[in-house]
């Protein structure tokens, strides 16, 4: 059998681990590891850039690092077609709501703040490739959504208004999603982040509210058509 068959056949999770604490990334490795994952590990986001990014299934990447932040690395990702869809997790000191909702905003699949213990990091990393591989996303036909010249579709990952593809985040295009499954229905902000954040311990309406934001502001004059309805939440109307 050759090495490419075999890499093929091998479904073990690879992860990427970047932290300029060379001895936090070693645990965090050797814990991953003993939970059967795959992992690499960088001291800076330099680094990572000079890997081959397109193995990994979840980056796992601290905030406060050298030149090259965090935060900067995961919009470095999210702009690449080859890692745009592919799970990140934030791990950082700063632990106000202005930094998890930023970090969450940014594409970001969940926020874990130091210090934390290794099994946390590991039920967390567990809950984001469990949904990452569609158990707990929302529900999702294979066919378009389509309302005029906005269409989705689904199992293709693909946004196009008026032709044009659009680029969202796994947040904001499931939420996207969902919207346009049920066109006229209000969802509650309580609904959304349950179907869309499933087992998050992070769990603020805010967050409903900033994606909403960025989605109207992606989708041009469709838009307007994702409407608030004042102490119930969001809907997709004619």
């Amino acid at each position: 059998m050759s090495i490419k068959t075999m890499e093929q056949q091998d479904n073990t999770k690879r992860i990427l681990v970047v932290d300029d604490e060379e001895t936090l990334t070693e645990a965090l490795r050797f814990n991953l590891e003993a939970e059967g994952y795959k992992v690499d590990t960088a001291c800076s986001a330099e680094e990572a850039l000079g890997m081959d990014l397109s193995r990994y299934d979840l980056f796992l990447l601290d905030i406060m690092m050298g030149e090259i932040s965090g935060i900067q690395l995961a919009r470095i990702l999210k702009k690449n077609p080859v890692t745009a869809r592919v799970p990140v997790i934030f791990c950082s000191a700063r632990d106000s709501e202005d930094d998890v909702v930023s970090g969450l905003d940014l594409g970001a699949d969940d926020y874990i703040t130091k210090p934390y213990s290794l099994r946390t990091v590991s039920a967390r990393v567990r809950s984001v490739l469990r949904r990452s591989t569609g158990s707990h996303a929302p529900d999702q036909e294979t066919e378009e959504l389509r309302y005029k010249g906005l269409v989705v579709n689904p199992s293709r990952k693909l946004c196009t208004v008026d032709g044009i593809d659009v680029r969202l985040p796994r947040k904001e295009f499931e939420i996207l999603v969902m919207l346009l499954s049920r066109q006229g229905h209000v969802f509650s902000r309580e609904e959304i982040l349950s179907r869309v954040w499933p087992d998050e311990v992070v769990v603020l309406d805010r967050v409903v509210d900033v994606n909403i934001t960025r989605i109207r502001q992606k989708i041009g004059d469709y838009g307007k058509n994702i409407v608030t309805r004042s102490g119930y939440g969001y809907g997709f109307m004619d």
